[in-house]
């Protein structure tokens, strides 16, 4: 027996429990266990670390935890794949998004989880090959899987409520880039400049350029050494491009390594680095990855966005699965480099926070993070585990090759599932790499020797948050295991997944749109009073009448109409709320003949650009008529008033809020972000609140276990004392029997009170030994007292929903002063229109 697990405690309950070391994980056994509080992971039961049968005990894993990241070891066949399910569906439960990279397509399978647990469910998704060799029919087989999953969930404590709970909280999605069976992603359709943060910060710029680079050349077939010279010009080509804020196509990238926009690589010029010729060449070699068939797949799809990855546009948690079986060796290196350059950009961009924020999954890291050989997937990795803590973003790694593993880099990793190895080669050099993390429980043979009894789907836990190791078997998975999913299957998931929602709108911007450059205007036809006439002649207005020109895409045929324009810089300011913001507001409202000619309170918003604008109308335009309105000083005075009015009374800034955290959305911030960033703040003060409870149970659960088991010692101590006392008034009265029988004569009045008196004292022994047992029951109660409260505690903050589609938003309005309110322009503008198929003027030209 290896020292780190002790036998079981004789006395069920007791302090030690079956595994000294499993307590810091798990909860009392029993059915009042409660794993569906949030912010735990329910993973499975505790086993027995001698006969490896697994016990009644709930093995829990607090999610924070994971930020130290994770790493699962293990064998085929171990459960390994099923260990690493398991883990996403209690993230996708607690509402934290997964972005699964899936090398060898068996995590498509958190697609099929069938709440009602019906066979018809099951039956598009069984094997008939193994239905056909079981001599049954695709129902039957269906039949026979649904049953065995409803019986595994139920040994396990689940059921098809369970995986309603778990459709509700994140969906699923399926991703291929490369391929159309699922979800595309556009990767390649252009190499779009990092966010200002990474282009200013010069290590993260580097490692991305890197990353890149590498990928690219890696695709096309070239070297990848970083020290080519087509590494290196293609490196300054695409810093040149992102330092000017310009996103690179393909096309674009081709011109460019034609006719770089510099003239010198390091201190030599560029022809003598690098000449035209064979610069060519290398715009030849991007020309045919561009012209390849294949390459079309990589430019269909959506963009390659971290954020869209993991949430729906509502704001819930998804789970996307990158399916990457499909491709090439070159592909996957290419496309996997890629995401993970793209989530450290993402990472970065995040505020810092303690709890578990999204979680990555890379199913299978061999070849990813290898110990000596550097492929461009390795610094991004390295990156993620040095970095990603300080941002609630977790990696989880895991393998079946343990050999070619960086174990320096996996240092950082704080979590370890180790599942069974055979070969002795892999336990060694798992043993070996993880010397350093179990120094002092483990030495590397007790190591080798439990990893290498472990049965299927049992697994070593260790975990730097608590004491020692655990020994657990793995829960019964929600999702189907069905293998990995077929191209024709893949699609069927894909047409039955709802269309994407759009983008959502910014609440941070409530009130009167913001303007940006583009086309002036949103009026979709001319008005209607000015359309009924026409004239060839510019109509006359008074020079104190600003006019403005929208420009003509098409001058021929087009006929201006005049609206009434107002445009305002407009800065906001609240401190109670925390809102310091500038924007500009642009509106459109018809001219009207009456009293009132301009009435900017029945305008609509308008994108205009006054530096698009002309002063000067287009040649070829004809010119619709001026309404009869006052067009006096006075008027065109009235006309400013009421617009910096409208602006202060109905310009409002209207900003989501949530009151309970006092939170408010910036300007821009869209409902999705904001929705998240309530979220995070909840996960947040949850984890606190957990924390804070914790720590008020843990020193009198300290205490109450420092008495029982000064208790148990006790116990002990006197049984044996009583033990051997009656031991003695026995050997006594034996002794003076024997001493009798070979005397002749009677037993003495001095031995008869010698033997009562110690048979006394035995008495005496057993009513302490009673005594000290009850006394050890009754701290024994008060611990599962106290433990019962501790979990009603801590099951009470979990139950709070801190998942981002269903939190209630208020919201706020800020104003304007009029000290606050810049004019830049109220006036007439002349847009132009093109007749429509309907007679009326109502294209823009």
């Amino acid at each position: 027996m290896w020292g780190s697990f002790p036998a079981p405690a004789a006395a069920p309950g007791g302090v030690n429990g079956p595994n000294r070391i499993a307590s810091q994980h798990s909860c009392r056994p029993g059915g009042d266990v409660d794993f569906e509080r949030l912010g735990v992971f329910y993973l499975g039961r505790e086993v027995d670390a001698v006969t490896m049968r697994p016990g009644g005990d709930a093995l829990l894993y607090d999610s924070a935890d994971l930020t130290t990241h994770g790493v699962i070891v293990g064998m085929t066949g171990s459960g390994k794949t099923g260990l690493g399910i398991g883990l996403i569906e209690e993230a996708a439960l607690d509402g934290i998004p997964v972005l699964a990279i899936d090398p060898k397509g068996d995590l498509t399978n958190l697609a099929l989880t069938f709440p009602d647990l019906a066979p018809a469910d099951f039956a598009p998704w069984v094997n008939p090959r193994e239905a056909e060799r079981l001599g049954l029919s695709v129902q039957e087989y269906a039949a026979k899987q649904a049953e065995l999953w409803r019986d595994g969930l139920a040994a396990s404590g689940q059921d098809g409520e369970r995986i309603a709970r778990l459709r509700e909280a994140a969906e699923v999605a399926i991703y291929t880039p490369g391929s159309s069976a699922g979800r595309g992603i556009s990767v390649l359709r252009s190499f779009a400049a990092p966010s200002r943060a990474v282009i200013d910060d010069p290590d993260l710029l580097r490692d991305r350029l890197d990353a890149t680079v590498t990928s690219v050349l890696t695709l096309m077939g070239e070297s990848a050494d970083p020290l080519s010279r087509e590494h290196i010009l293609l490196a300054n080509v695409l810093e040149a491009a992102w330092r000017a804020g310009e996103d690179l196509g393909i096309a674009s990238l081709i011109t460019a390594v034609q006719q770089p926009p510099f003239t010198k690589l390091g201190v030599m010029d560029l022809d003598t680095v690098f000449p035209a010729k064979e610069r060519l060449k290398l715009a030849l070699s991007l020309n045919a990855l561009l012209a390849a068939p294949s390459f079309e797949a990589w430019t269909r799809g959506e963009p390659l966005d971290v954020d869209a990855l993991l949430h729906a546009p509502s704001g819930k948690a998804r789970v996307a699965v990158v399916s990457i079986s499909h491709l090439s060796d070159a592909e996957r290196m290419f496309f996997v480099t890629l995401l993970l350059s793209e989530v450290v950009a993402w990472t970065r961009a995040r505020s810092g926070t303690s709890s578990l924020r999204a979680l990555v999954y890379v199913d299978e890291l061999f070849g990813y993070l290898p110990p000596v050989a550097e492929p461009p997937s390795k610094r991004p990795l390295l990156t993620l585990l040095k970095q990603a803590r300080a941002f609630g973003v977790g990696l989880v790694l895991a393998t079946q090759n343990p050999v070619d593993l960086d174990y320096k880099a996996l240092s950082n990793a704080g979590t370890w599932f180790v599942g069974r190895l055979q070969t002795e080669r892999d336990k060694q050099r798992l043993a070996d790499g993880l010397s350093g993390a179990l120094a002092g429980s483990l030495s590397a043979a007790e190591l080798a020797d439990v990893i290498g009894r472990l049965p299927k789907r049992t697994f070593l836990l260790h975990n730097v948050h608590a004491k020692g190791q655990a020994l657990f078997q793995t829960r019964f998975v929600m999702s189907y295991l069905a293998g990995p999913l077929t191209r024709d299957q893949l699609k069927g998931l894909e047409a039955a997944a709802p269309v994407p929602d759009g983008t959502s709108a910014p609440v941070g911007a409530g009130g009167p749109a913001a303007t940006s450059p583009g086309s002036p205007g949103v009026a979709t036809a001319a008005p209607a009073a000015a359309a009924e006439a026409a004239t060839t002649e510019r109509p006359f207005l008074p020079p104190h009448v600003p006019q403005l020109f929208a420009p003509a895409r098409t001058p021929a045929g087009a006929r201006y109409f005049p609206m009434a324009l107002g445009v305002a810089d407009v800065h906001y300011e609240s401190k109670t709320h925390g809102v310091s913001a500038d924007r500009r507001i642009s509106r459109l409202t018809e001219l009207r003949e009456g009293v009132v000619a301009v009435d900017f309170t029945e305008g609509e918003p308008a994108d205009v650009d006054l530096g698009s604008l002309a002063r000067e109308p287009a040649a070829g335009v004809s010119w619709g008529a001026f309404p009869a309105v006052d067009t006096s000083a006075a008027a065109v005075k009235r006309w400013a008033d009421g617009f910096e009015r409208w602006v202060r009374v109905d310009g409002a800034l209207t900003l989501a809020s949530h009151k309970e955290l006092k939170l408010v959305a910036a300007p821009g911030e869209s409902e999705q972000e904001f929705r998240l960033r309530c979220s995070q703040a909840l996960r947040e003060r949850r984890d606190a609140q957990l924390d804070k409870v914790r720590a008020r149970y843990a020193g009198k659960l300290a205490t109450l276990q420092r008495r029982a088991l000064s208790q148990e010692q006790a116990v002990a101590r006197q049984a044996q004392q009583a033990q051997a006392r009656n031991i003695d008034t026995v050997v006594s009265i034996g002794a003076a029997i024997l001493g009798a029988f070979g005397r002749g004569r009677g037993i003495s009045a001095s031995q008869v009170g010698t033997a009562v008196r110690k048979g006394a004292r035995v008495g005496t022994d057993q009513g302490d030994v009673a005594r000290a047992r009850e006394s050890l029951a009754h701290t024994r109660q008060e611990i599962a007292d106290l433990e019962a409260a501790l979990e009603g505690e801590l099951a009470a903050i979990g139950a709070t929903s801190v998942r981002a589609e269903t939190i209630e938003l208020d919201s706020v309005t800020v104003k304007a002063t009029s000290r606050d309110v810049a004019t830049r322009f109220v006036g007439v503008v002349w847009l132009p229109y093109l007749r429509g198929a309907d007679g009326r003027w109502s294209v823009r030209a």
